[in-house]
């Protein structure tokens, strides 16, 4: 029987990584394909599953979080705000496909959220994203990318 705590770990990490927690979901995966625990194609779904899920529970702080805009504790202000929706407006749905990106990709996830991007939209650009980068990661840890 496999061992279910490597997928839980690699689950849980990437989890707390897609949130606003510094995390390193990169790292278990690679100690995990490297040590040859688990099997790679599971590591890589699992992994991803975890950080997408992360990245729904940003999209739903920004989601709860938008009729608050303009108290003083928000954690942008007016101009702050504004610039991350032109941002978001510009480039549209597909910059979700680079929410794997360090503090960048949090950012996208909370700022999709306070702009009411539809879950159909955001659920599968976001895995997608997330999904590709952990394939890179694993393929490379492998020695099946890049020499």
């Amino acid at each position: 029987m496999t061992e279910v705590w490597p997928y839980l770990a690699l689950f849980s990490s990437a989890f707390i990584a897609a949130t606003l927690f510094p995390a390193s979901s990169e790292a278990v995966l690679v100690g995990l394909l490297a040590s040859g625990t688990g099997q790679p194609i599971a590591l890589v779904l699992v992994a991803t599953a975890g950080n997408t899920l992360g990245a729904v529970v940003n999209w739903l702080c920004g989601r709860s979080l938008a009729h608050y805009r303009g108290r003083s504790w928000f954690p942008a202000d007016g101009p702050q705000l504004a610039r991350a929706e032109r941002w978001f407006t510009r480039f549209g749905l597909p910059s979700l496909l680079f929410t794997w990106l360090p503090v960048v990709g949090d950012a996208l996830t909370v700022i999709a959220g306070l702009l009411h991007v539809p879950l159909r939209w955001f659920v599968p650009l976001v895995a997608l994203g997330k999904g590709a980068r952990y394939v890179v990661l694993a393929l490379a840890t492998l020695g099946l990318w890049g020499g």
